[in-house]
């Protein structure tokens, strides 16, 4: 028995890193004159390095990545990419009458929650202010109407507005219309489960 070894061509296609460098090199509150001095190469050489026009040795690599604190592995990982279609996102409930809320993140995602709502003509939450286990609450309305209210303060939202809050802000909300409303809320980081 002959094992052949499987032909496989070389690409000319180089590998785009330095998007990921530069996003690492940014994380790390670096300047590119820091970066540079510290992995023992100049500041030109990483700025073409950064935007693809040239690939560093093997070596400049690994020490541009212990510089940065960033697994070299990662540079060359494929993306963790999730598609969530709407109508296969699970139901959840934050209480309150006549809204419909759908978890549309992952639930594995831990970072960020997103969560569509469709609320009914009339619709309210629950009748005493409430809290989220997050540090940021992000209300965007997508259609319609829909009042906030936040401790003592009250706020009209229609189609297009944004409201960003503390999560743990005691509030809660109504749909004042005669029409049905639409919002996504985004939680940061992900509330508790």
């Amino acid at each position: 028995m002959v094992l052949k070894a499987l032909p496989v061509e070389p690409s000319n296609q180089p590998l785009a890193i330095g998007a990921k460098l530069r996003a690492a090199r940014q994380a790390a509150h670096m300047t590119m004159d820091q970066t540079a001095e510290a992995a023992g190469i100049t500041k030109g050489f990483l700025s073409r390095v950064e935007r693809d026009l040239t690939s560093p040795s093997v070596a400049s690599l690994v020490t541009l990545c212990q510089v940065l604190s960033l697994p070299i592995g990662e540079l060359f990982a494929a993306p963790n990419i999730q598609l969530t279609r709407l109508a296969d996102t699970p139901r959840i409930s934050l209480g309150g009458d006549g809204i419909v809320e759908r978890l549309i993140t992952p639930r594995s995602e831990d970072r960020v929650q997103v969560l569509h709502a469709t609320i009914e003509a009339h619709g309210r939450g629950e009748s005493e202010q409430y809290t989220i286990d997050c540090d940021l609450e992000v209300l965007h309305i997508s259609r319609g109407q829909l009042r906030v209210f936040i401790g003592t303060e009250t706020f009209d939202l229609d189609t297009g507005d944004t409201l960003t809050f503390p999560g743990r802000e005691p509030h809660t909300w109504e749909n004042p219309s005669d029409e049905e409303a639409q919002a996504y809320w985004t939680l940061i980081p992900a509330a508790s489960r």
